[in-house]
């Protein structure tokens, strides 16, 4: 699902799109009852979300979030973060981290996080740091 979203449809490079954190995240899969997946998305806890987020091992981070074509507009995304959010949780963190494309700023904003700090590029695609407080 990360290929078809990141690599085909937005041009990320795939030696870049999978690192090594993919073997210590919690990763998230939504999927249709008959169990066509929809949509994922991952967790990074501790030294691997510090290395995101600037250092806070308390704070996760949230990335790889990707649903496929089909399954945008039907809360698959919304679904997704707040299973990542519940994750975070179990694990004690007190806030979620993620670096957001700057197109779905306003999708993370109707779900809490708040941008801080300049946009910067990521894979070449715009983005901008964004916080919610669990």
């Amino acid at each position: 699902m990360r290929k078809e979203v990141f690599v085909a449809e937005q041009g990320v490079d795939e030696e870049i799109e999978y690192d090594a954190h993919d073997a210590v995240a919690v990763h998230v899969l939504a999927v249709r009852a008959d169990g066509l997946p929809l949509g994922t998305g991952r967790l990074l806890t501790g030294a691997a979300a510090a290395e995101k987020n600037g250092g806070d091992p308390s704070v996760g981070s949230l990335g790889r979030l990707a649903v496929t074509r089909a399954a945008r507009g039907l809360g698959v995304g919304a679904a997704l973060v707040r299973a990542i959010e519940a994750a975070a949780r179990a694990h004690g963190l007190t806030a979620v981290d993620l670096h957001a494309q700057t197109h779905a700023l306003g999708f993370y904003r109707r779900l809490g996080y708040e941008a801080y700090g300049p946009e910067f590029p990521d894979a070449g695609i715009p983005h901008r740091a964004m916080r919610r407080a669990l």
